[in-house]
């Protein structure tokens, strides 16, 4: 199998710290952007931005059916950003988003001969997205291999870490301060710490703040 990885990449900490950590563990590495009419282009150029920076070349696929299929907060303004409550899903949720998005990113990687995926999705702090789940992912590796013939690996490094630990874990890999500046995770379209009242931004704030607490205790 070959050391070659395609990652799903949207510009944010979570997949920017996957994209790194991808660099580090690969011997080749490109990334591929969906765009799927976001409410903020900003994450496109984003993406752009940090590929470019990173020297790895970017593929942009149009998604924007999913626009059509599944209204959410994510790519329609009259929808209000909103937490969910109880058993509801957040707003935000884009159903079979990570579906499709791993399924042509797996498309698209068998057509590099690329064995390896990566995506950021984490269970620990996953919002309750359920295609943010490990079964979910464990489940779509073997029908993508079935469906192609061909043997994929997706790696999901954040998966089992909550946000405290998604930053120790830039930081381990040299790119704290880079990650912390030049990525998007804002529902509002604010780069670096964003706007931090949207629920993106509150939980990438309580990380930080956890994590540096607890590199603060270390240093002294």
């Amino acid at each position: 199998m070959n050391k070659k990885a395609l990652v799903v990449f949207s510009g944010g900490q979570d997949s920017t710290t996957c994209l790194i950590w991808a660099l580090q563990q690969f011997e080749e590495v490109q990334v591929v952007t969906f765009n799927y009419n976001q409410r903020h282009a900003a994450e496109i150029e984003v993406a752009t931005a940090i590929a470019n920076k990173f020297n790895v070349k970017q593929h942009i696929l149009d998604l924007g059916l999913l626009n059509q299929l599944a209204p959410n907060a994510l790519t329609r303004n009259d929808i209000e950003i909103e937490a969910g409550e109880g058993e509801e899903l957040p707003s935000t949720f884009v159903d079979g988003r990570n579906l499709l998005f791993l399924s042509f990113a797996a498309i698209m990687a068998k057509q590099f001969d690329y064995n390896h995926i990566v995506t950021g999705v984490c269970q620990t702090d996953f919002s309750g997205y359920p295609d943010c789940r490990d079964v979910f992912v464990k489940s779509l590796n073997v029908t993508l291999n079935l469906s192609m013939d061909y043997e994929f690996v997706i790696h999901t490094p954040l998966m089992w870490l909550d946000k405290k630990e998604t930053w120790q874990m830039a930081d381990q890999l040299g790119y704290f301060d880079y990650v912390r500046e030049h990525t998007l995770t804002c529902y509002n379209g604010i780069i670096g710490s964003g706007c931090g009242t949207c629920p993106a931004c509150e939980l990438r704030s309580r990380g930080l703040k956890q994590y540096e607490a607890e590199r603060k205790k270390v240093d002294c």
